[in-house]
């Protein structure tokens, strides 16, 4: 996506044209590159050939190797939304966001360009020196690219990266509950996660959480994201960086409280932008839940889970095909994922190359063993990938760490290939 820049006049570093620019957190693409949000390289083969925004959502929730299935729990959950969900254990908000419809742009909307977007973040900015200035506008060419404004702002006390990004969600919808539902600890640690309710009904969502999940720098990474009953969805993002990956430390936290970060989010200025955005019948219809919601297949992978293993832990998305959950059988505790998904056919090349199997049914099997994805020292994940003659696949992977993201528990996850390979393959999935 070309990136529009431009140079800040009075308020502006001198120095604004030099260093290298963070970035762009926010587009219309998934943001599944970097190490906060790592997903494993045949996840995104096969999501490069999905269907429609909920199909592509789906298979980039592919657990191929094990990991992409839970890599869009990021910080803040939000930092996804409302191109995604995000996979999560922790209880969701009530929620106030009424099913209305929010207002649609017209032909005699006033375009918005990216100087707009990057000036109005700086006048809600406390004063300070900003520079490293870029953004994005309303494009009616492009309305599923978002609008959004990125700056360096230095309050005297060291640079910080401060983004902003505005779309909209369907009011009451999935996007709309997953922008502010907190992440789950189990993939995405974080300090605190604060849900609030508005006078007007919005609902948002402050993260303090940090860029790398494995915290192998210090980088902080804090979030806030707005969903009012109208659909506006706004997202900010603040790091204690001048930028949000290979820059060092510049301060101990980001110069924004959580208070201030509610406050820029919730700031009437950014509904306006959302209104201005053309109408796409692709943002505004809820797309079809998937057949086998999260909690069903929590149930059906804890009975099939074997004896002698005890389930500690569980999390799982109402609206997805994906659940997790801990076990313990008295020697560590082990991390078990799956995906359960229909209509993957079409990728069953990328999906199974050299090395896997054909069963007698038809049924394509791969096994692999490789090391963690998340940086958690000695963690190593297997993984069984099975897909039937008529594109249902499951895929289930097993760490020796109850977490991807800490240390091993133990040498070997608490499952042999075997039992993987069996769980898989249980005609339990089809009921």
């Amino acid at each position: 996506m070309p990136v529009e820049q431009r140079h800040n006049d009075s308020n502006s570093d001198s120095n604004s044209d030099n260093g290298q620019a963070f970035e762009v957190r926010f587009s219309a693409a998934l943001h599944d590159a970097g190490d906060t949000f790592d997903t494993d390289r045949g996840a995104l083969v096969a999501a490069g050939t999905v269907r429609g925004r909920r199909l592509r959502l789906r298979r980039r929730t592919t657990v191929l190797g094990g990991a992409a299935g839970v890599a869009l729990a990021g910080v803040g959950g939000a930092l996804l939304v409302p191109w995604s969900g995000t996979p999560s254990g922790q209880p969701r908000p009530p929620s106030s966001v009424s099913t209305t419809p929010h207002p649609t742009s017209s032909p005699a909307t006033r375009a918005i360009t990216s100087d707009e977007m990057i000036s109005t973040l700086e006048k809600l900015l406390p004063k300070g020196k900003f520079s490293m200035a870029q953004g994005r506008g309303v494009d009616a060419s492009e309305p599923l690219v978002a609008p959004y404004a990125q700056v360096v702002y230095d309050d005297g006390h060291g640079a910080s990266a401060i983004s902003v990004s505005v779309n909209r969600v369907l009011p009451g919808g999935y996007d709309a509950r997953q922008a502010v539902r907190c992440p789950d600890k189990v993939y995405t640690p974080y300090d605190s996660c604060t849900t609030s309710h508005l006078p007007d009904a919005s609902v948002v969502t402050v993260v303090k959480g940090y860029e790398y999940p494995d915290r192998r720098v210090d980088t902080k990474l804090w979030t806030a994201n707005l969903v009012t009953p109208d659909g506006h969805h706004v997202s900010v993002s603040e790091w204690n960086a001048a930028a949000e990956k290979d820059a060092p430390v510049s301060r101990d936290e980001p110069p924004l409280s959580a208070a201030q970060l509610k406050e820029l989010a919730a700031a009437q200025d950014w509904r306006g932008v959302v209104d201005a955005i053309p109408e796409d019948s692709r943002q505004t219809q809820e797309p079809p839940m998937a057949q086998e919601d999260g909690k069903a297949i929590r149930r059906t992978l804890t009975s099939l889970v074997p004896k002698g293993l005890k389930v500690v832990a569980h999390g799982s998305d109402d609206d997805s095909q994906f659940t997790y959950v801990v076990v313990d059988d008295g020697k560590g505790r082990s991390l078990l994922q799956i995906n359960v998904q229909p209509d993957m056919s079409d990728v069953a090349g990328q999906l199974f190359g050299a090395g896997s199997e054909t069963l007698s049914d038809g049924t394509r099997v791969a096994e692999r063993k490789q090391p963690g994805e998340k940086g958690g020292p000695g963690v190593v994940m297997w993984t069984v990938d099975t897909l039937r003659t008529d594109g249902f696949r499951v895929v289930i992977s097993a760490f020796n760490s109850g977490s991807q993201q800490t240390a091993a528990t133990r040498t070997a996850p608490a499952l042999t290939m075997k039992q993987l390979r069996a769980i898989a393959l249980s005609p339990r999935w089809r009921s």
